[in-house]
């Protein structure tokens, strides 16, 4: 059993002496791991920091075994995200998340599509946050868990849509929020695709996004807490907020 492909490293740990296991997400095959012999050495271990574009190619005797890798690097996306703490911050939270998140094997070509093209945008900190959030919408929606922001749930209209429902992910007008009101998370309208996406606004479009996260996508993987990166990357956008 073989295969070659293109992906993106998320994760490495230590296997034996001298070799690595690779978690890579895969353009063909989805998250993939396998074992690279060799993989801390000093010729390679460098190149394997998460985020970086490897040339992969897999084998096995069978196909339910893990396998080995051999590895190219084709770039490294540590140098564009080392000079800004925000764009590392972010790199780790979006590898954490597709680590954290992704069924072994599973392809999802549209979402690593769009993970390719939010990791080209690390050295554009004006980009990064908005990419980021709508990539977040796209991984709920990916993995069954995206939000309805086309009508009201309760009028069926779709004017003055200010709230989604934390139960439903359903959008909620502010005429039929009604008493629920105080119950209902905030639709700022980058959400819907709808002005300049200020830095603000994201803010409070990452609160609603991380409730669907932890409340509904996380819960369905057995309650797992969601990976830390992904908060001190918030927080750290925070803190750029409040400076501005």
């Amino acid at each position: 059993m073989d295969w070659r492909d293109t992906g993106i490293l998320l994760t490495t740990r230590r296997h034996g002496e001298t070799s690595a296991i690779l978690d890579v997400f895969t353009a063909e095959h989805g998250r993939h791991a396998g074992i690279l012999r060799g993989g801390t050495s000093r010729r390679i271990a460098p190149s394997l920091q998460p985020g970086a574009q490897l040339d992969l190619a897999w084998r096995a005797r069978l196909e339910d075994h893990l396998g080995t890798y051999t590895v190219e690097p084709q770039r490294s996306r540590a140098a564009q995200a080392m000079s800004d703490r925000l764009a590392l911050a972010g790199l780790n939270a979006v590898t954490a998340l597709l680590a954290f998140c992704l069924p072994e094997r599973e392809s999802h070509p549209a979402l690593y599509a769009r993970t390719h093209n939010l990791l080209d945008l690390l050295d554009q900190p004006d980009l990064w946050p908005l990419a980021y959030l709508r990539w977040e919408m796209a991984l709920l929606d990916e993995m069954g868990f995206g939000l309805d922001l086309s009508a009201c749930a309760a009028t069926g209209g779709n004017d003055h849509l200010v709230y989604v429902s934390p139960r439903t992910g359903r959008a909620v007008s502010a005429s039929g929020a009604g008493d629920w009101a105080p119950r209902l998370l905030p639709l700022p309208p980058v959400m819907l695709g709808e002005g300049m996406g200020a830095d603000h606004e994201v803010l409070t479009a990452l609160g609603t996004t991380g409730h669907f996260l932890s409340a509904h996508l996380a819960a369905s993987l057995g309650d797992r807490p969601l990976p830390a990166a992904r908060a001190l990357f918030v927080e750290r956008f925070g803190r750029r907020v409040d400076s501005a």
